[in-house]
């Protein structure tokens, strides 16, 4: 998902910049600055902003969060003389690696493949994390699901799996997720 809008023209902030300008913004409406891209040898040059939030983003909060982003960048515009640039708000979608407690929070009950620091790696359920520990529900051949910790730190890369089927409602449970009734 992402929303553009037309060029504007000002002089290309740095990322911690623009992080700094549109954060408390963002919080206040009920979403985070995730990442913010400055690429100013695009043609043209970009700024990319990815937000995130607990209950996801739809185009309708996109939408709002590119106006908001685009008012907030005209603020500091220094005149007309400056370089063009294109501004872009979007989601962080499900090929960005998870990195933080909040991005592991946000993903519970989805499908993750991890990396630990150690090489090895491990599919399953993500389940709750806090206090810095990510609990995955792993299905065993033949045996039922069960429940391993790690914590964030041992993780060397996380990233959501795309499902085509519907997920074991034991694996969801697990993951502490509701299990919702399959109509017959």
């Amino acid at each position: 998902m992402a929303s553009e809008n037309p060029l504007r023209s000002a002089r290309l902030p740095s990322p911690q910049q623009v992080t700094e300008l549109l954060e408390g913004e963002f919080a206040r409406a009920g979403y985070d600055v995730d990442d913010v891209i400055v690429d100013a040898g695009a043609r043209p040059p970009r700024i990319v902003v990815v937000a995130d939030g607990d209950g996801g983003l739809d185009l309708d909060s996109l939408g709002t969060l590119s106006r908001m982003a685009s008012d907030l960048l005209d603020q500091i515009d220094d005149g007309p003389d400056e370089a063009a640039y294109l501004l872009e708000v979007t989601s962080r979608g499900v090929d960005r690696p998870l990195t933080t407690e909040r991005h592991f929070r946000r993903a519970q009950g989805r499908k993750v493949e991890v990396t630990t620091t150690d090489g090895s790696q491990v599919v399953g359920r993500l389940g709750e994390t806090s206090g810095g520990v990510v609990r995955l529900v792993v299905a065993d051949r033949g045996r039922p699901p069960k429940i391993r910790e790690l914590s964030i730190d041992d993780v060397a890369k996380a990233v959501v799996q795309v499902e085509f089927s519907s997920p074991n409602p034991l694996e969801l449970e697990l993951a502490g997720m509701p299990v919702q009734e399959v109509e017959e």
